[in-house]
């Protein structure tokens, strides 16, 4: 077998592994009633996220600045936080912005 096909499988095999990753709170802003999530993900690697458990973490976080909901907008972002080899990336971070809603009167 020759060393491009060798290769050409490793590529086609090598995505399909998958990693358990957890949203994680990041940053935001009380006044902008703005959450940020993340999590760090190898590039050569699919995350699997429970999507509903990052909406729970940025509902908590939310509530305890005086709000009583959040919900995602905006996409995800991806920023290489590693350079691999010939200038790829080889980890990059994944952050999706979660708005607050419903802010109690005080």
């Amino acid at each position: 077998m020759s060393k491009l096909m060798v290769a050409i499988i490793v590529l086609a095999v090598i995505p399909a592994c998958s990693v358990q990753r957890h949203w994680q709170a990041t940053g935001g802003s009380k006044a902008d009633g703005v959450v940020r999530l993340s999590y760090e993900v190898p590039t050569a690697l699919k995350a699997v996220v429970d999507d509903q458990a990052g909406l729970q973490l940025a509902i908590k976080r939310c509530s305890s600045w005086g709000f009583k909901a959040a919900e995602p907008f905006g996409g995800e972002t991806h920023n290489c936080i590693a350079s691999g080899g010939l200038g790829g990336c080889s980890a990059h971070a994944v952050t999706r912005e979660y708005q607050c809603l419903d802010a109690e009167q005080k």
